[in-house]
C-alpha cells in the first residue's frame, strides 16, 4: 500500500503555506496568569502552551517564549494565578495580549476587576469562572534535543487554592458547560469554544 501521509522534517521547511504544529496540538488550555512583582506590580497575559501534569501534588505549567514580566515576576515572589478564559472574557484577554511596556497594568488596561488572592498575595481576575492559585515549584529552561538552549522557559506551579464561581458548581462537580472556557485552537486568530460532551467510563 502506498503511504499517502504527508511528512515533513520540523527542523527543516514544511513546504505548507503556515507551520502546521500549533494547529495540531490542538485545542489547548489558555494559561491565563495573573501575577505581581516584588514591589506589588500586577500583571496579567496568557499563554496558549498549558498544561495539567499531576494529580498528586496537582502541578500546572505553561511555556513562555522567552523571560518575560510574568517569567520575572514569578521569579520574585515564587506565586502566580492562573485564570480560566471564559468565552464573554475573550475580547479582554486578547487585549491583555497586548504588547505593552514593562509595568503596564494589564486588568487595567483590559478593562478588568481583579481580586485578593486567598492563599497568596497574587490577585485573580474577578469575573473568572475559576482561579487556581499556585506556588512556584520549578522554572525549566528549555534545550532541544542536542542540548541547545532557547529561549523558553517551563514554569511549573503547585496549586494552593482553587477559587469557583457558584454558578459552575452543579450537583457537587464543577460544570465545563457553565464556565464556557475558550482554548487555542491553531493559527494566529483560531480559537475553540467548548463543544460536544459525552461520558466513556474505563473499564473496570
Amino acid at each position: 500500500m502506498t503511504d499517502t501521509m504527508y511528512f515533513y522534517d520540523p527542523q527543516g521547511p514544511h513546504g505548507l503555506a503556515h507551520d502546521p504544529f500549533k494547529a495540531i496540538i490542538a485545542p489547548r488550555v489558555i494559561a491565563w496568569v495573573s501575577s505581581r512583582s516584588a514591589a506589588g506590580q500586577f500583571n496579567l497575559a496568557p499563554y496558549s502552551f498549558c498544561g495539567a501534569f499531576s494529580n498528586q501534588p496537582k502541578l500546572i505549567g505553561f511555556s513562555s517564549d522567552g523571560c518575560k514580566d510574568t517569567v520575572r515576576n514569578i521569579e520574585e515572589t515564587g506565586e502566580f494565578t492562573w485564570n480560566m478564559v471564559s468565552r464573554d472574557m475573550l475580547d479582554a484577554m486578547n487585549a491583555s495580549s497586548a504588547p505593552v511596556a514593562h509595568g503596564v497594568d494589564e486588568f487595567t488596561l483590559s478593562g478588568l476587576r481583579h481580586a485578593p488572592g486567598r492563599s497568596i498575595k497574587t490577585p485573580y481576575v474577578a469575573d473568572t469562572p475559576v482561579a487556581l492559585e499556585c506556588r512556584l515549584v520549578q522554572i525549566i529552561h528549555l534545550h532541544d534535543m542536542d542540548g541547545q538552549p532557547t529561549a523558553n522557559r517551563l514554569v511549573l506551579g503547585q496549586v494552593v487554592g482553587v477559587l469557583i464561581q457558584p454558578r459552575c458548581l452543579r450537583d457537587g462537580r464543577f460544570d465545563l458547560q457553565a464556565a464556557q472556557p475558550v482554548m487555542r485552537a491553531g493559527y494566529r486568530g483560531d480559537y475553540a469554544a467548548l463543544g460536544e460532551m459525552f461520558e466513556l467510563l474505563r473499564p473496570a
